[in-house]
């Protein structure tokens, strides 16, 4: 095919914004000539220790859906498999790209790297790439002075329609790639969500209207959490619904809520006002990844290196993993998760937390784990979270969660510990929470891995002895906080000892 038969088009690349509602790189690409959606699917990026076959399955019922809208306006999806550059420079070759489009992405370090790859080929090619945003992240942002601002200035944006048509372009799609083929290991999921745009719009739905009411009070607990949470994560992980999507349709709600009679508001104010705040502190999260992406693999604060490095304990790490570590909360929350996919924030700051305290093992390899389990994996939010509860940012309070308590505190009844630990069911209530103060009723349940009380002392000592140790901790630590810290637009930094205690526990429970 000469160069003069060639067709020119714009190339929309999906990558983790399968949608076409409120998609600014379809619909700004839709109005400078024909465009082409395309879906790299990236054979190596399976390979990464974050990545897993529940990940595969939610992705391919989204691009199901995202490929049934594409059709509807008139061009369906491409899929192509391969390195993208490769993918880029055949298509190219095939029809002349005039422009790449695709939002901006904050991922993992693969994805970063290879986006530097497609930027360089697109320089090479005089094609210019347009990246427009999609959520509240800022790149290239200077410091956090204003953020939230500029974040509520975006979610304030009406949501852009679907193109009303497209010009089909003959191009040849192919198959995406089976699981097996991919070598993912086989995946004790039970219960996956469902992935695809229509699931992700009933879920916001039913939260706003329905489920949601008890929102504030039953986050916390994971024998409510389940209905009463979103559950929109995994959507906003993978874009099948957009951030000012979620955000809009909140704000609408809690304007009809204020206009309705008090007797008939019920918890929905408070409830509408915990969810929005977690809106922006999804995005806060992810900004720090964007301004810092090496926090994916080192410790945010220099003074935490080496402290967890030697004598990773195997053992301990098997027995969190299996959720057989003897303390029913942790193993009902890692067993839940599993067969899941899903876990509640609270929950899921306390197995990290009792890995890194409890069980003194370095944070990097129970986040990966844990990165595969969550069918909502979000690196900007996983890793600054795996950060926080392992003590090693340097600016957050050490909290280290004591799972007794917990369960005692949100699942008193021992309801939860008992569907998801058979071992269990027959536990006298008493003991449900401390089972080895009744060993004859344990069956095949383990022992304690390690005495919490005294973990927990050890831990705290070995955190708190190196901050007072350290000569450099608070000055590098308020230069993180300038960085990463969160603040509302128009006040003044926070210096001194309050960088150590920032707002609450900044929790993500969506």
């Amino acid at each position: 095919m000469s160069n003069l038969k060639k067709q020119a088009i714009n190339i929309v690349w999906f990558k983790r914004d399968l949608r076409v509602v409120d998609h600014e790189a379809l619909a700004m690409a839709s109005k400078r000539g024909p465009v082409l959606p395309l879906y790299i699917f990236e054979p190596m990026l399976w390979e990464e220790p974050d990545m897993s076959r529940r990940h595969h399955l939610f992705l391919k019922a989204c691009l199901y859906e995202l490929n049934a809208s594409l059709e509807a306006i008139g061009q369906r999806l491409i899929i192509k498999s391969g390195n993208a550059v490769d993918v880029l420079e055949r298509t190219h070759k095939r029809h002349q790209i005039q422009s790449l489009w695709s939002h901006q992405e904050t991922w993992n370090g693969w994805t970063y790297t290879r986006d530097k790859a497609v930027n360089h080929w697109c320089h090479t090619r005089n094609i210019p790439w347009h990246q427009p945003t999609q959520n509240g992240v800022i790149r290239c942002l200077s410091d956090r002075d204003g953020w939230s601002a500029k974040w509520y200035g975006r979610m304030k944006k009406p949501v852009l329609e679907a193109p009303e048509a497209l010009q089909s372009i003959e191009e040849s799609s192919e198959a995406l790639p089976d699981a097996d083929a991919l070598c993912l290991q086989a995946d004790p999921v039970t219960t996956l969500q469902k992935g695809g745009r229509p699931a992700g719009l009933e879920l916001l739905s039913n939260f706003l209207h329905e489920r949601g009411e008890g929102y504030s009070k039953e986050m916390s607990s994971p024998v409510t959490a389940f209905d009463s949470c979103s559950r929109l994560s995994a959507h906003l992980a993978f874009g099948t619904v957009s951030m000012r999507e979620v955000s809009l349709a909140c704000e609408q709600r809690r304007q009809q809520i204020k206009e309705m009679p008090r007797g008939m508001k019920g918890k929905w104010p408070s409830a509408i006002r915990s969810f929005s705040g977690r809106l922006r502190w999804h995005c806060h999260f992810m900004q720090k990844l964007e301004d810092e992406p090496r926090i994916e693999f080192e410790n945010m604060h220099p003074d935490y290196d080496g402290l967890r490095e030697n004598g990773f304990n195997e053992l301990f790490f098997e027995a969190w993993k299996a959720g057989k570590t003897g303390y029913p909360m942790v193993d009902a929350c890692m067993r839940a998760l599993t067969s899941t996919g899903w876990l509640n924030f609270r929950m899921r700051a306390m197995i990290m937390s009792f890995a890194s305290y409890h069980l003194w093992l370095h944070w990097r390899r129970p986040a990966l784990h844990l990165a595969k389990l969550f069918t909502d994996y979000e690196p900007g939010i996983h890793y600054s979270q795996a950060q926080m509860q392992s003590g090693t940012t340097g600016i957050n309070t050490i909290r280290i969660y004591n799972p007794i308590k917990q369960g005692l505190d949100h699942d008193p009844e021992g309801t939860f510990i008992r569907h998801w630990i058979p071992e269990l069911r027959s536990m006298d209530q008493a003991f449900i929470h401390t089972p080895w103060l009744a060993v004859s009723q344990m069956g095949a349940y383990p022992m304690p891995v390690i005495d919490e009380k005294e973990g927990r002392k050890a831990a705290a000592g070995k955190l708190y002895g190196l901050r007072k140790k350290s000569k450099t901790h608070k000055k590098i630590a308020e230069k993180i906080v300038s960085k990463h810290g969160s603040r509302k637009s128009g006040l003044p930094r926070r210096t001194g000892h309050q960088t150590h205690n920032l707002s609450k526990q900044e929790e993500l429970p969506l």
